[in-house]
């Protein structure tokens, strides 16, 4: 398998106030470019695009392609079952929705500290492979967001999970939350390949401070910025597939470029990816990726991610001297169909399912400051 994969996530929008609103044209011709390509693996879950994915799926790949010429991967979330027989039904309405007829690779979905009680309750991984032993699910597998100790616990209760995905990225590479280092390193100890998820952070790693845009472009001047962050994660020996969530034609094309013929980071490559990511969290206000977990359960409706990257964008400015930026507009237009960030109530629930474990309220409040006048 080549190591691309095409995330089924942040897939272009007719509406950029609604996720749901796929433009199916575009995502028809940026797979069939992937699929022209020699890629073929695909990744979709329940809420991804405003839950919109799984049936995308079926629109423009599962309807229009042989079934044996693409690898599709979904997950089971803690979010959407409440018993035992939930999580058939959710399986069978995942089937159902993209018309797949089994999955290549299936996922118990962000395991955690806080969503595993759940899936233990439930009994989650041996009910995935008893749905391998039926012939429905090809690889059982999890996601995880957690310490590399969880993560050795599990591969050690659990030998039967066959792979595991992770945040890799070189900005999280050292990070004392995400540890994608010692997660990796982890996984690597049980045998297990790695699926990379968040390569590029959201587009954080596509779109960084001019500083370390310049340590890029001066080593390589026509290389993509975002492309450093895809092949640093597919350097690693033991990855099997990085995911990209690709949002237009042109990222298609450019990941594409970016992997065809792949050679690994050299050690000097490196070393400018992590120069980069010194550079990078000291001008990152709130490390957002903008994977939308949060928003699904928000009873104000706020778009949390779309607002912590503007609020990203202001504290890059330099607004002594300027006053104001289109954020601010952008800001406004986003509030006319989302609760603004001063309407959060606290309840909680973003905090609970945040992958980057953020401080989300908080964070809300600083945005608040900063864009409700």
């Amino acid at each position: 398998m080549k190591k691309l994969g095409f995330g089924l996530m942040r897939m272009p929008s007719l509406d950029k106030t609604n996720a749901a609103d796929v433009d199916i044209e575009q995502v028809k011709e940026m797979v069939d470019l992937f699929m022209e390509s020699g890629y073929t693996y695909f990744d979709t879950a329940i809420m991804y695009n405003g839950f919109a994915s799984q049936s995308v799926a079926k629109k423009v790949l599962v309807d229009r392609y042989p079934r044996e010429r693409f690898t599709l991967a979904t997950k089971l979330h803690a979010g959407f079952f409440d018993s035992f027989e939930d999580r058939d039904r959710v399986f069978n309405e995942q089937l159902e929705q993209t018309g797949a007829g089994y999955f290549d690779y299936y996922l118990i979905h962000g395991v955690e500290g806080a969503m595993l009680p759940k899936y233990e309750k439930y009994d989650c991984f041996r009910w995935l492979l008893q749905k391998k032993a039926q012939g429905l699910v090809k690889h059982a597998g999890f996601s995880f967001h957690d310490s590399a100790e969880l993560l050795d616990e599990l591969l050690t209760k659990y030998p039967e999970m066959e792979f595991v995905q992770l945040q890799i990225n070189y900005l999280d590479w050292e990070s004392e939350w995400i540890q994608s280092r010692a997660c990796y390193e982890t996984a690597v100890k049980h045998g297990k390949p790695v699926i990379v998820m968040e390569p590029v952070k959201g587009g954080t790693l596509a779109h960084v401070p001019a500083e370390a845009e310049k340590l890029f472009k001066d080593y390589a001047p026509d290389r993509s910025v975002a492309s450093w962050a895809l092949r640093y994660a597919a350097s690693l020996d033991h990855v099997m597939v990085v995911l990209s969530g690709m949002s237009d034609v042109e990222q298609m094309k450019d990941n594409i470029s970016s992997m065809n013929d792949f050679k690994p980071l050299t050690d000097e490559e490196k070393e400018i990816c992590h120069k980069a990511a010194e550079i990078i969290n000291g001008q990152t206000a709130i490390p957002c990726t903008g994977c939308s977990y949060c928003t699904a359960g928000c009873p104000m409706k706020i778009a949390i991610p779309q607002y912590f990257s503007l609020y990203n964008a202001v504290k890059r400015e330099n607004m002594e001297e300027k006053g104001w930026t289109s954020s601010f507009a952008s800001y406004d237009v986003l509030a006319l169909k989302s609760g603004r960030a001063r309407d959060c109530i606290g309840c909680g629930q973003c905090e609970g399912v945040c992958p980057q474990h953020l401080p989300v309220i908080e964070n809300l409040k600083k945005v608040s400051e900063c864009f409700d006048h």
